[in-house]
């Protein structure tokens, strides 16, 4: 298995960071349904984490239905589309949520909100990688 780039940060669970990275890879196409991932132990030595924390990413990857394991066999992205689509509807909620509470917050009109994606939205580089996005969100 080649090495991962995977940058830790302070501000969430490990684990968590660990099933939000796959979670990424997979929205963005760079995992597929079927793709067979790291075993716990090339994982937890390639980003020089705790086993015991890896495995309990791959337990809450598994509990969410990203992942599925099979007895004594390698963990894989599910096959199950229709579960990948409500992971990803999920994904794409959180940060929503936390943007439209701030915005709220503020007392900032959904037309000046809907202005503001508008401006901004082709602003954004494109290239910007989906996990750049998810290590800023979790600063």
């Amino acid at each position: 298995m080649s090495t991962i780039d995977f940058n830790l940060n302070n501000s969430s669970p490990i684990y968590l960071q660990i099933s939000k990275y796959f979670q990424a890879k997979v929205f963005v196409g760079e995992l597929e349904p079927g793709d067979i991932i790291a075993s716990r132990r090339e994982l937890a030595s390639s980003i020089r984490v705790n086993l015991n924390t890896v495995q309990k990413a791959y337990a809450h990857m598994e509990e969410i239905g990203l992942i599925k394991t099979e007895k004594n066999r390698h963990s894989m992205i599910t096959d199950d589309l229709k579960a990948l689509d409500l992971l990803k509807e999920e994904y794409i909620k959180e940060p929503l949520d936390i943007f439209i509470k701030t915005m709220k917050s503020i007392n900032i009109s959904k037309e000046q909100v809907l202005n503001l994606i508008s401006t901004y939205y082709d602003k954004i580089d494109s290239a910007e990688s989906l996990e750049d996005t998810v290590e800023e969100k979790s600063n």
